[in-house]
C-alpha cells in the first residue's frame, strides 16, 4: 500500500464483536488471563498478548503498526511524548560509561537532555557540526553506542545528509538514530536512506492538531546487533531483570524495540494514553494531504519574506537559494515541510513588535499544527541557553521561527505584511 492508504487502513479492520469502523479506545488498565499458565506465558514472552496498559494497549498497537509500515521498519513503540521516545531510544542500549555522538543543532529539549541530563547519569554526549559527518571519525571509540541527528533540524532548519551519516556510522559498527519529526514519514524515509532507528514526536505533524502529546520509536530491523556483541551487551547477554532473556535470541531482528518495551517503558512507565492515541490516529489519516499543503504554503511564505525589504535573511531549505536545496530534492521529494525562520531588520526589538502584531499566526512554542504558529526561540524555547550554546544551536537573537499551517496562503501573506509594517 502507498502512504495515503497505510495512514488510513493499516493495522485495523472492523473488529468482530461490534463491527466498529473507527479504531476503538481500549480504556483499560489490565487484561484478563485465560488461566495461570496463560499469565505465566505472557510474562515469559513465550506468547504474544496484552498484560498491562503501561506496556501495551490494542489502540496503541494500531498506531505502532501504521507508523512502522510508513517508516519502513519492522516494529514501533508508542510513548507518552517525543522526549520520552528520545530518552528511551538512548537508554535501550546505553548506560553509564558509554558515549553517543550527536549533532549540535537539536531541538532544545533534546539538547538539554544530551548536554546536561545524560552526562549527570554517566552517558557522555559528543557534539559535532551537522554539516560535517566526517567529524564522527574523530570522536568514535569502543564505548560509542550510536550517532544521533535530526533529518531536518529544529529550529536551525538544517538538512542532514542521511546517507553520508549512515555510511560512516556503519563503518564503525554503530547505528544511526534519526529524529524525523519535522519531515515526517511522508516527506522522508530515513530507514531507506540508511538510518537504523527513527524517532518521531507525534505531537507535531503526525498528530497535527495541537491536542495530544506523544512520541514513537521505530526499529528498522536492519542493524546487526550480534555482529558487535561486546559493544551491545544489553541486547546480547542475559538480562537478569527480565528472566535472563537474551534479546537478540528471543526477538531476533526486533531485539532493540523488544528491549525498549520491556525495560525502559516497563520500568519507568512513560506510556501513551489510548485516548491520545485515538486523536493522533485521526491526525495520521490526513498527514499526506497536510504535508503537501504545509510545504506548499511554507515555500510561498519563504519566497515572500526573501523579497521583503524589512527582512534581513530567510532560512528555508526549499528555497532555490538554500544550500540544502539539493538534499531536499534528492531525499525529501522536493518538499521541505512547514518550518522556516528569518531575521527581521531591527533585531530582537523589531522581532517582538512583529510577533505581537500577528493575527492569523498563533504565538506559541509548538510546531506542526494545521494552524500557523510563530515564536521567538531566544526568549522562549532556547531561553536557558547562553550565547555560545545559542550560536551552536543555530539560534540568533533576532531569529523568528514560523510553523506554516494549511490556511489559505493569501490570508497568511496578508497577516505577515501588516505585522512587518508595524515592526
Amino acid at each position: 500500500m502507498k502512504a495515503e492508504t497505510i495512514a488510513i487502513h493499516h493495522g485495523y479492520s472492523p473488529e468482530p464483536t461490534t463491527k466498529a469502523v473507527a479504531v476503538p479506545i481500549y480504556q483499560t488498565t489490565s487484561y484478563a488471563f485465560d488461566n495461570t499458565q496463560h499469565g505465566a506465558d505472557l510474562f515469559n514472552l513465550a506468547t504474544p498478548g496484552n498484560i498491562y496498559s503501561r506496556i501495551m494497549n490494542p489502540t496503541n498497537t494500531v498506531l505502532e503498526e501504521r507508523l512502522a509500515l510508513l517508516e519502513g521498519g519492522i516494529a514501533a513503540l508508542a510513548l507518552a511524548s517525543g522526549m520520552a521516545a528520545i530518552t528511551y531510544s538512548i537508554q535501550t542500549i546505553a548506560q553509564a560509561g558509554d558515549n553517543i555522538i550527536a549533532t549540535k543543532t537539536l531541538y532544545r529539549g533534546t539538547y538539554n537532555l544530551f548536554a546536561h541530563t545524560f552526562p549527570s547519569q554517566g552517558i557522555e554526549v559528543r557534539f559535532i557540526d551537522p554539516d560535517e559527518p566526517e567529524q564522527i571519525r574523530d570522536l568514535v571509540d569502543e564505548n560509542t553506542k550510536l550517532v544521533y541527528a535530526e533529518s531536518i533540524g529544529n529550529p536551525a532548519i538544517n538538512v542532514l545528509d542521511i546517507p553520508a551519516y549512515a555510511k560512516i556510522a556503519h563503518e564503525y559498527g554503530i547505528p544511526l538514530f534519526i529524529d524525523n519529526t519535522v519531515a515526517s514519514p511522508i516527506l522522508a524515509k530515513p530507514i531507506e536512506l540508511g538510518a537504523d532507528i527513527v524517532i518521531e514526536s507525534l505531537t507535531k505533524y503526525i498528530g497535527g492538531h495541537g491536542n495530544s502529546i506523544g512520541g514513537a520509536i521505530i526499529d528498522s530491523g536492519k542493524f546487526d546487533w550480534k555482529a558487535n556483541s561486546k559493544r551491545f551487551q544489553k541486547l546480547n547477554e542475559p538480562d537478569p531483570s527480565y528472566h535472563n532473556i537474551i534479546y537478540t535470541e528471543h526477538f531476533e531482528e526486533a531485539a532493540y524495540i523488544g528491549r525498549a518495551r520491556v525495560v525502559p517503558l516497563h520500568n519507568t512507565g512513560a506510556s501513551l494514553s489510548p485516548f491520545n492515541t485515538f486523536l493522533i490516529l485521526q491526525g495520521l489519516e490526513t498527514l499526506p494531504l497536510r504535508m503537501d499543503r504545509h510545504s506548499e504554503n511554507a515555500l510561498k511564505v519563504a519566497q515572500f519574506l526573501e523579497n521583503h525589504e524589512k527582512v534581513e535573511w530567510v532560512n528555508y531549505p526549499g528555497l532555490s537559494s538554500s544550500k540544502y536545496k539539493s538534499l531536499i530534492d534528492r531525499d525529501f521529494q522536493g518538499k521541505a515541510s512547514g518550518l522556516l525562520s528569518f531575521g527581521i531588520k531591527g533585531g530582537a526589538e523589531a522581532g517582538a513588535k512583529f510577533i505581537d502584531a500577528l493575527n492569523s499566526f498563533t504565538r506559541l512554542v509548538n510546531i506542526g499544527d494545521a494552524k500557523s504558529l510563530a515564536c521567538h526561540p531566544a526568549t522562549t524555547t532556547h531561553r536557558q541557553l547562553n550565547d555560545e550554546e545559542l550560536k551552536a544551536a543555530g539560534v540568533s537573537k533576532e531569529l523568528i521561527r514560523l510553523s506554516v499551517g494549511i490556511e489559505h496562503i493569501d490570508d497568511l501573506i496578508e497577516d505577515l505584511t501588516q505585522a512587518l509594517e508595524k515592526a
